[in-house]
């Protein structure tokens, strides 16, 4: 349920999800008159849950990673959600005719040196593209460019090194059965979000902010700014006085593409529980699915970068073609006619996203922390793109939002 919508508060937070989420929490908690706007007519973010038959699917996030370091399991324990603990199938070798294990520990003994390498040049103080660092000569070069399109949401060539290196995971996973987006849903119940309100203009000129929106103006002591790099760089929201160097830390650090599409499954029983495939090994272009997650009848498809934004322009039509095609080039055309699409995610298509997570360019390790810098006390800056180390995640989007309540609380306090 929306909040009402108010014309003065003490702090403007903008944008209720992962990030707008932990920072709302936290000045409720410390006492401070806030107030959400969301442009979306639900909280969550890039964090977004959808049932389809009987199950819920995450469109969005859907790993608890570093999960041992990670405030997010706690409080959706806490939430009264279930945890999924199962170690997930990128981390075991999985039976594949088409992949053979031995095949499996050769491509991860390359992507193990590749990382090295990656690691070394990082450390020498170097901000290389991660693709100069890749043997373009060995066989898995491909498979782990594709690789990268999944976990960075674009390819090694697009990809900083020294950024790559600076995140931080204990490769401890978990999940969230009834949904991350859930998750978070739940957690923004109590809160004091106004849902429908785009957010025009922030004017920080004059002795209070002001915060021009579709629902109306709103006069506040400071703003917490928790939306997407693609969403600054491209002014959707203006800044007046503008702030250069924000918008080009902000261009620095794009929204790269990580696209999914769930596929029904008929007579799931024949294939393994919490498994995966690589549709191929021999080009970037492929996707990898999870086969039966949570021992459901689904399989849960994974697209990045190019491949992914190409895909997006065929809607759920494309994607589920595409997926088709590769999973009954592995399992056999039988499986054809038992694999129906449910649906897909869009990002770089969502108005008020604009893409599903950072990834610094080469050169640009330094701007995540040119993002995140308050400007004159009273203007702060939250979400995963602005978090040092666990960046394009959801608990580093909430814990930058925790941050920047922080900040804001010693300056309202001043």
């Amino acid at each position: 349920m929306s909040a009402p919508f108010r014309h003065e508060c003490d702090v403007v937070v903008i944008g209720a999800g992962a990030a707008g989420i932990g920072a709302a929490s936290a000045l409720q908690v410390a006492g401070a008159d806030v107030l959400v706007l969301e442009a979306n007519h639900r909280a969550g973010g890039r964090a977004f849950t959808e049932t389809h038959g009987r199950f819920p699917v995450d469109l969005g996030c859907g790993w608890l990673h570093s999960a041992d370091d990670n405030p997010l399991v706690d409080i959706g324990g806490g939430l009264g959600l279930t945890i999924d603990r199962t170690v997930p199938p990128w981390q075991r070798t999985i039976p594949e005719d088409h992949f053979a294990g031995a095949e499996q520990r050769a491509f991860r003994a390359a992507q193990g040196a590749f990382y090295e390498r990656l690691e070394a040049a990082a450390h020498e103080g170097a901000d290389l593209p991660a693709a100069d660092l890749l043997d373009q000569t060995s066989p898995w070069a491909p498979l782990i460019d594709a690789v990268s399109t999944y976990v960075n949401g674009c390819e090694l060539a697009k990809l900083s090194a020294k950024d790559f290196d600076n995140y931080r995971d204990s490769e401890v996973n978990y999940r969230v059965v009834e949904g991350y987006g859930t998750l978070f849903a739940r957690m923004a119940q109590n809160l004091p979000v106004v849902y429908g309100c785009v957010v025009e203009e922030i004017d920080h000129a004059g002795a209070r902010m002001r915060i021009a929106t579709s629902k109306g103006i709103i006069a506040a002591r400071a703003a917490i700014l928790c939306v997407s790099t693609n969403i600054l760089s491209r002014e959707i929201i203006r800044i007046t006085p503008s702030l250069p160097d924000k918008l080009h830390a902000a261009a620095m650090l794009p929204l790269g593409i990580a696209d999914k599409v769930f596929l029904s499954v008929e007579r799931a029983d024949l294939l393994p529980d919490n498994s995966r495939l690589f549709g191929r090994t021999d080009t970037r272009d492929t996707g990898a699915y999870h086969l039966r997650p949570f021992g459901r009848p689904l399989i849960e498809g994974y697209f990045g970068g190019d491949c992914a934004r190409s895909l997006e322009q065929g809607g759920l039509v494309g994607f589920a073609a595409f997926a088709i095609d590769e999973i009954c080039d592995m399992l056999g055309n039988d499986w054809r006619s038992r694999l129906k699409p449910l649906v897909a995610s869009s990002w770089a298509n969502e108005p008020h996203a604009l893409g599903s997570y950072s990834h610094a360019l080469p050169g640009h390790s330094d701007k995540r922390a040119v993002l995140a810098a308050p400007v004159n006390n009273r203007l702060f800056f939250a979400g995963e793109a602005t978090h040092p180390h666990y960046f394009s995640t959801a608990h580093g989007a909430y814990d930058s939002g925790l941050r920047a309540a922080r900040e804001a609380m010693a300056a309202l306090r001043a």
